[in-house]
C-alpha cells in the first residue's frame, strides 16, 4: 500500500520508472482479470494494453484515492464491458482462451478443466460473471462492486449467489455428460 501511494506519486511527478514498476506489479493480474471477464486472451491483452497507453497519457489528471490495485482494476473492468459491447454490436466468431503449458503431464487436464469452465462462466449473464471474477479473482468486496456498478450490495450478493449456483449447475452438467 504504501509502495503503491509512492508509486502514484513519483509517476504524477512524471517518473517513467514508477510506471513502469506499475505496470510490471499489475500487468498479469489486470490481464486474467480482463480475460475471465472475456473469455479471450488476445482481446483482454488488447484492453489491458490500451488501458496502460490512455494511464501513461493522463498523469496529471490521475485520482487515486484508495487502493491502487482496485483502480487499475476498475478501469479495465470498465475497459472490458465496452469491449463486450462492441462485440455485441458487431458480432463475429470469438477465439477460445490459450493455456500455457506448466508440465507437460498435466497439459491435458488443465486444459479440459479450462475449458469446461470457461464454457460454463460464458453461459453466465455478464453481470453474475464480472461480479464472480470481481470479488474471486480480484478479491473485491461486495461493497465496492456494489460502488463501481452503481447498485445496491443486496443485488451484488443475489447476482453472486444466483452466479455460482448457475455455475455449479452448469458444471455438473459437464461432469455427467
Amino acid at each position: 500500500m504504501i509502495e503503491d501511494k509512492l508509486l502514484i506519486w513519483k509517476f504524477k511527478c512524471g517518473s517513467q520508472e514508477a510506471l513502469s514498476r506499475i505496470y510490471e506489479k499489475y500487468n498479469a493480474y489486470l490481464i486474467s482479470l480482463a480475460t475471465a471477464l472475456l473469455n479471450d486472451v488476445h482481446c483482454a491483452e488488447d484492453v489491458v494494453h490500451d488501458f496502460f497507453v490512455s494511464f501513461a497519457q493522463s498523469a496529471g489528471k490521475l485520482k487515486v484515492d484508495g487502493s491502487l490495485k482496485s483502480y487499475l482494476a476498475t478501469c479495465v473492468v470498465n475497459l472490458a464491458r465496452d469491449r463486450i459491447r462492441t462485440r455485441q454490436r458487431n458480432p463475429r466468431r470469438d477465439n477460445p482462451v490459450d493455456s500455457t503449458t506448466i508440465e507437460p503431464e498435466l497439459l491435458a487436464v488443465q486444459d479440459e478443466e479450462l475449458q469446461q469452465l470457461n464454457r460454463a462462466m460464458s453461459q453466465l449473464p455478464y453481470e453474475q460473471r464480472e461480479v464472480i471474477v470481481l470479488h474471486l479473482q480480484s478479491r473485491m468486496r461486495f461493497t465496492q462492486i456494489a460502488i463501481l456498478r452503481s447498485v445496491s450490495v443486496n443485488t451484488i450478493r443475489s447476482q453472486y449467489r444466483y452466479g455460482l449456483n448457475k455455475l455449479r449447475a452448469l458444471l455438473s452438467s459437464e461432469v455427467t455428460k
